[in-house]
């Protein structure tokens, strides 16, 4: 992997709290166009990676290096700005303002706007951006509804919608088919992976379903009480033993 096309770097990541070691020096790095999925069974650390690389939480040792530069520690709303974005396990909307209120909050959020006393009117329009995430994603009809009359699998869309809206290089989703049937699962996993390659974007995924892993992945990396324990493609994953022995106690989360 050529530096320059490094996006991601996960340098020996450690976080503890008190006794209990989440993550023991994880390593790995994230290739620019590229699909990284983090598996592994319940409290493997899957979370607390996410947290610690978005800047929730602060390592207790290693460094997270996003586009070249070293962004251990900083907080969310300044790695978000350097162009990070992440969804949530839980999903994370304004229920009572509308669908497209929603993804226009997020969207001008990008927009630089000088002085103290500088108002949401003179920042630049984004309909024209903010309908084609909405349409993208099949939401375009509900645009004037409060987001809390979405079901619960159009929330993740829209949670999705909002990430994309703040214009990002690399895209973090924790898990964004949680909670879905069969067939919505199967229909977000083709329109992510759609969306993803059409903007060029980076997906970093933490995903319960292994179906989606496989289908979507170019890598994976697998967390077992907080180390990497395997990492390759979907197919060597799959047949990893280690993989199998660790899947056997429990199931993923």
């Amino acid at each position: 992997m050529a530096r320059d096309d490094v996006v991601l770097e996960v340098d020996r990541l450690s976080r503890s709290f008190g006794a209990l070691a989440a993550l023991s020096g994880v390593s790995f790095a994230v290739s620019r166009g590229e699909v990284f999925s983090v598996i592994g069974p319940n409290g493997a650390g899957k979370s607390t990676l996410f947290n610690v690389i978005s800047g929730l939480y602060a390592p207790t040792a290693g460094r997270v290096r996003f586009l070249g530069e070293d962004v251990t520690g900083l907080p969310p709303e300044t790695i978000n700005r350097r162009g990070l974005a992440k969804t949530f396990q839980i999903t994370n909307v304004f229920r009572e303002i509308s669908v497209f209120e929603n993804v226009r909050v997020a969207a001008q959020s990008r927009a630089p706007v000088s002085g103290r006393a500088a108002s949401l009117w003179r920042r630049p329009d984004v309909t024209a951006p903010v309908m084609g995430l909405l349409d993208a994603f099949g939401l375009g009809p509900r645009r004037d509804e409060p987001a809390g009359h979405l079901s619960h699998g159009e929330q993740r869309y829209l949670e999705i919608c909002l990430a994309l809206a703040t214009e990002p290089r690399l895209l973090m989703l924790d898990e964004p088919t949680a909670g879905m049937t069969p067939g919505e699962t199967k229909d977000a996993t083709s329109l992510i992976r759609e969306i993803v390659r059409a903007r060029g974007l980076t997906l970093l995924l933490i995903e319960h379903d292994m179906s989606v892993v496989m289908g979507i992945s170019d890598r994976v990396a697998v967390l077992h009480f907080g180390e990497t324990i395997a990492q390759g493609t979907p197919e060597a994953i799959r047949n990893d033993p280690k993989v199998i022995d660790a899947y056997l106690g429990g199931a993923d989360d």
